[in-house]
């Protein structure tokens, strides 16, 4: 159930996108941009584990992609849209 996730607790913080150096702040913004995408979409009754194990799948994939300043707010959401329809626990690989 997704209530019993606190978006806050995994939501980024400057120091941990340290990658991005003078533009961390930006990256940081946008990180929770795409965390909140996925919390705000996914359905009420969502598999927790499947929740968390999307979540930290964003985090491995976007916290140091080169696109993550550059990609388009409506490309974030259709990207979004995408993981929530094609989520699979037991046969997910990297995209």
């Amino acid at each position: 159930m997704k209530h019993t996730i606190d978006i806050q607790v995994v939501l980024a913080t400057v120091e941990d996108m340290d990658f991005w150096d003078e533009r961390a702040s930006e990256a940081t913004d946008r990180m929770n941009t795409i965390l909140h995408m996925l919390y705000d979409k996914a359905h009420e009754d969502i598999n927790s584990t499947s929740l968390e194990n999307m979540i930290q799948y964003i985090w491995e994939n976007w916290r140091e992609d080169a696109h993550l300043l550059d990609i388009d707010e409506d490309d974030l959401y259709d990207w979004v849209d995408q993981l929530l329809a094609t989520w699979d626990d037991e046969h997910q690989e990297p995209r």
